[in-house]
């Protein structure tokens, strides 16, 4: 559990290296910090911002050129004329950044070619670029006349990211098997090796690269000296005509301002990219002597030095031109960090230390949890249990209780307190009842550690919410569990606000009393098969609630909640009025015909009952013998004297006394002595379990087994599979009971099914 991997990832934390080294590898190998990498590069730049040397000049073809001579391309002559401009200003070389591949008119391709060959300074593009559908490299070639009086031709491709940006640029590009420079690394006058690159320091302003316009330079408004001895590159600027790049750190910018800024870079020095491994290695080696440091003060320093070291060392490094990527390192410094992080607020008590589980101090501080029903199971012989184990033991224990109350909601949080205290939040909307009886019905199966079989007593308390602070709230649900324990109930709700509140939940009680006046709660009756005839034989009468406006409301919750609150007499008088009724009238097409009713052991305290119910069969005249009451909550006989006395009278007045829900609470042998049922109502967990769990068969064996030597009859309830019922009918069960049989139905739907003589449809 999660307590026990943090703890063993504490004693071996090369298991958390090991991870976090693979994590990083990943980050590094598939490159998936290059946006943030680009992010922390572009904040590094702005620490060394410098200008250009000046020696590099930049004919801008801008808006107000592109408006004086009108629309892309230009006519060439008037590139004819910015040569012929330049020429006579003393510039040592021209770089064309604008594509003549194609031709135009004879006369205007003339001239250019003319101004070319009488400079002999133009430096002409070209270009490569991948076809659109078979991947073959086009070439983009200035025209053969153009070419001739040349002084070269240098290539203007780029190779963008995700940015529209270009991080690197070539020196040279391979073209039909001869080598051209780019127009970079020819402005800078560096060579390299066929598809080398370098990356491109865009800490330089590009607002301190010389800039003159087209336009002016054509109507002869630019100074002489300030192109003379310069090298010059023409190239648009206006993002009209689309030739534009994304500079990072600087913003969208015409392409040539990439190349004369990758031309800056290689005049001031050969460039170095490291890469990630150096930092990755660095950063890896960091968290390792960290982590096998035991002081957190130590740690903490370790890590964050070499986080500030990641960050600030790269500033130095690349204004030297030497480049790094850190984010690979900085993804392993943050993994171990948070790591580090996580068990420090488990030391701070936010985390149960021998679980791993949230602790009740997290509960308490959990925001979402303020509008929600609160839970509460309370293991009532947890501290004689722990006190008896080790820690390792302890462990195991519970993680077996954790298991258990995670069955039906894997995903659901426990916070777990000291003395075998664990609590959660559920939707108030929920009917949560009937969770968590299958809850209690879990933990009749002893635990086991280390093959020791460990009974655990279980309770629990219900806060269905409140605007009081999440601590009350829980020492609500445990006072609930505690007295849920002394009832001898499965849970308990607690809410304070009950009188006050006039809400659904908190009104229940009182609507229960008038939806018994309006007809609102119904009676559907089960019915039972006997097994060794295979006839519907009898029925057990159910108390049904239809809201008028909620709908259906779970047996579970209403019956749970009037008992718990000593209101279940009326209810029960209802049930057993309409139930003798029903069974009075099924009798006359099926004698013999038996009802049963649950009875809860809060009605044994009640002087009149006896009378109430003589009343009701004389009234119906149905034969006491053909009514069943089902005792409930047998913990509340746990005692003697007016319980007994009025079971006496029960049995003196000729009903049959059974005993529900058996294999819970006390229901032993010495108890069975007491008690005068003549039958077993065999516990449906038990049966719902009985071919997948042993220990559930065993018991349904032994109960049939001493019911029959005490010849007593037994009832199976809860059988929903043809194989269960054919392994009760093998073992020589009496009755059974469940949806496999038939479900909880109206009166006129039984009657139907005994008046045609069907058999159930698993006999």
């Amino acid at each position: 559990m999660a307590g026990r991997k943090s703890q063993k990832s504490e004693r071996s934390p090369w298991k958390l290296l090991l991870w976090t080294a693979v994590a990083g590898l990943l980050f590094g190998v598939l490159n998936i910090g290059y946006p943030l990498e680009n992010m922390l590069r572009n904040s590094r730049n702005t620490f060394h911002v410098h200008k250009a040397r000046g020696d590099i000049v930049l004919v801008s073809i801008d808006d107000a050129s592109l408006k004086k001579v009108g629309r892309w391309p230009w006519p060439r002559r008037y590139h004819a004329q910015l040569i012929d401009a330049l020429t006579t200003a003393g510039a040592s070389r021209i770089y064309f950044d604008v594509m003549f591949e194609n031709r135009t008119n004879p006369v205007d391709d003339g001239q250019l070619a003319a101004a070319i060959a009488r400079s002999r300074r133009g430096v002409l593009a070209m270009r490569s670029r991948s076809g659109l559908t078979d991947g073959a490299v086009v070439e983009s070639e200035p025209l053969p006349i153009l070419r001739r009086g040349a002084a070269g031709v240098a290539s203007i491709s780029f190779n963008y990211n995700y940015q529209n940006a270009v991080p690197q640029l070539d020196y040279v590009m391979s073209t039909q098997g001869r080598l051209v420079p780019t127009l970079s690394a020819d402005l800078a006058g560096k060579t390299g090796q066929p598809e080398s690159n370098y990356t491109v320091d865009y800490s330089l302003d590009p607002d301190s690269i010389p800039r003159v316009s087209a336009i002016d330079l054509l109507e002869g408004k630019v100074d002489p000296r300030a192109i003379a001895g310069r090298n010059v590159v023409i190239g648009t600027t206006t993002d009209v005509i689309g030739d534009q790049s994304f500079v990072p750190g600087w913003g969208r910018m015409g392409g040539a301002y990439v190349h004369i800024i990758g031309a800056e870079t290689l005049k001031s020095g050969r460039t170095l990219n490291l890469g990630w491994i150096p930092a990755f290695l660095i950063g890896l080696g960091a968290v390792s002597f960290a982590a096998y440091r035991k002081r957190g003060a130590v740690q903490n320093l370790i890590l964050g030095a070499t986080a500030a070291a990641l960050l600030v060392v790269p500033i130095a490094l690349e204004a030297n031109l030497i480049f790094v990527d850190i984010t690979p390192a900085l993804l392993v410094v943050a993994i171990v960090s948070a790591v580090f992080a996580s068990r420090t607020v488990k030391r701070r008590g936010m985390v149960n230390t021998l679980s791993g589980l949230p602790n009740l101090n997290a509960l308490r501080v959990n925001r979402d949890g303020r509008n929600q029903a609160l839970i509460a199971a309370r293991i009532l012989n947890y501290a004689e249990i722990a006190a008896a184990l080790p820690a390792e033991q302890e462990r195991q224990l519970v993680e077996q209780i954790v298991s258990r109350l995670r069955v039906g909601a894997p995903d659901r949080t426990l916070y777990q307190g000291d003395g075998g205290i664990f609590a959660w939040f559920e939707s108030p909307e929920q009917p949560f009842g009937n969770h968590i009886e299958a809850l209690y019905a879990l933990f009749r199966n002893p635990a086991r550690v280390n093959n020791l079989p460990i009974d655990l007593s279980i309770s629990f308390g219900v806060e269905v919410g409140s605007s009081r602070s999440l601590s009350n709230r829980l020492a609500s649900a445990l006072v609930a569990a505690e007295e849920a324990a002394h009832d001898g109930l499965k849970w308990k709700y607690h809410d304070p606000e009950t009188l006050e509140d006039a809400s659904w939940k908190l009104s229940m009680l009182s609507q229960l009393d008038s939806a018994v006046d309006k007809g609102e709660v119904w009676v559907a009756y089960q019915p039972k098969l006997d097994l060794a005839t295979r006839r519907i034989v009898g029925a057990e009468a159910l108390a049904r609630w239809t809201h008028p406006e909620k709908g259906p409301i779970a047996a579970s919750e209403f019956i749970a909640a009037a008992e718990q609150h000593d209101r279940i007499g009326k209810l029960t008088d209802f049930v057993l009025e309409t139930a003798i009724g029903a069974a009075a009238a099924l009798n006359r097409k099926q004698p013999d015909f038996g009802m049963a009713v649950n009875l809860s052991a809060r009605l044994l305290g009640d002087r009149g009952f006896v009378l109430r119910l003589r009343a009701m069969l004389a009234r119906h005249r149905l034969a006491p013998e053909l009514l069943t009451l089902e005792l409930t909550e047998t913990a509340a006989l746990a005692g003697s004297g007016q319980a007994f006395d009025m079971l006496a009278a029960l049995r003196d007045l000729g009903v049959t006394i059974a005993i529900d829900d058996y294999g819970t609470g006390l229901s032993t042998l010495d108890y069975l002595k007491k008690i005068p049922a003549s039958e077993i109502k065999i516990d449906q967990s038990f049966v719902k379990g009985m071919l997948d769990n042993r220990s559930d068969l065993v018991m349904v064996q032994s109960t049939i087994a001493l019911a029959h030597s005490l010849e007593r009859k037994v009832v199976a309830e809860g059988v929903e599979h043809q194989a269960v019922l054919e392994a009760l009918i093998d073992m020589k069960c009496d009755v059974a009971q469940g949806y496999v049989i038939g479900r909880p139905m109206s009166l006129e739907s039984l009657s139907k099914r005994i008046a045609t003589g069907r058999r159930s449809s698993v006999a």
